[in-house]
């Protein structure tokens, strides 16, 4: 794709994710979720109840990273989760010990979301122990590498990154998280199409790139080079020690991440290209080229959740 057909006139707010044969997009005011099955498209479609229309100190600029990040888990969570339960039952894999467990002492509706919500705890426990402690603790025992504090912080850094660039080409062997790279892919291209005033077609969305510069890939990578940064605060030479700032600061971390992300998404100039090219560079690994079984349900999807008035969905409204 040319630099000219990458560029858009119009950036939408919209932001997608990939399920298990479906997907889901957030709109302003909606969300929409599209899967595929054996008896074709199954589509549900929930309001979007904002959080800081009750507490409006969620919306403030640095708080929101937050807010909006544990949103996104839980509910990407409870997306998945329906996503799976539309499986068919010959093909489910049977529910581990604890989930049978919490099955078997709560009520449908209250087990299912202590499911979701030990889930995402255990989802940010091993972002926690690969990203925090394993990197701090291993650059630890490497002696020539704790010679100074810009040395260590830069280490486990740079420790970061190896650790989720292996974490992700894993992912890749599995089939089934390939076939969800594949739904990534086809959510990226309709975003694309959508922003560039083209009907949202099967052959419209083919011809768009899958690499988009407000993945959530890229904000993990912000993530990472924002906590080098702001970890250089850290004058602590006890691992551990170091493990408890970095858990302190994480908030700080990941709210100054979003505004540069959001930052990044309003603006096409130099920096903001070189910012979002790592996170691109990312995206060969987490999306593949979709079917246009795929994109299909990424079309529905998009348009359920397109606003009735122009212009509303307008990133950083």
């Amino acid at each position: 794709m040319t630099k000219k057909n990458q560029s858009c006139a119009f950036r939408t707010s919209i932001g997608g994710q990939a399920l298990i044969e479906g997907i889901l997009m957030r709109g302003p005011k909606k969300q929409a979720i599209v899967c595929r099955t054996r008896d074709g498209l199954v589509e549900k479609i929930e309001d979007i109840k904002l959080d800081k229309e009750k507490h409006p100190i969620l919306g403030w600029p640095f708080i929101r990273g937050c807010a909006i990040f544990l949103d996104s888990m839980y509910k990407g969570m409870q997306a998945l989760t329906y996503s799976a339960s539309l499986i068919p039952e010959d093909e489910q894999a049977e529910p581990d010990k604890l989930d049978k467990w919490i099955s078997d002492h709560f009520p449908a509706e209250k087990a299912q979301k202590l499911i979701i919500s030990v889930a995402v705890v255990l989802g940010i426990a091993l972002s926690l122990l690969l990203f925090i402690f394993l990197p701090t603790l291993i650059v630890g025992f490497i002696k020539p590498l704790t010679a100074n504090y810009v040395i260590r912080n830069l280490s486990e850094g740079v420790l970061k990154v190896v650790i989720l660039l292996i974490y992700m080409k894993l992912c890749t062997r599995v089939s089934d998280v390939q076939r969800l790279f594949s739904y990534h892919g086809a959510e990226h291209k309709t975003i694309f199409c959508y922003e560039h005033g083209k009907e949202l077609t099967v052959e419209n969305v083919r011809t768009e790139s899958r690499f988009h510069p407000r993945c959530g890939t890229s904000f993990l990578l912000v993530v990472i080079v924002v906590s080098i940064l702001v970890n250089s605060v850290v004058l602590l030479d006890n691992s551990f020690a170091r493990m408890g700032c970095h858990l302190l600061l994480l908030p700080v971390v990941v709210g100054i991440s979003y505004e540069i992300n959001r930052w990044c998404g309003r603006h096409d100039n130099i920096v903001s290209a070189a910012l979002s090219a790592p996170g691109k560079w990312l995206q060969r690994i987490t999306t593949n080229e979709p079917d246009d079984g795929m994109i299909e349900c990424a079309i529905r999807a998009m348009e359920l959740v397109i606003p009735e008035e122009k212009g509303l969905d307008e990133w950083g409204k």
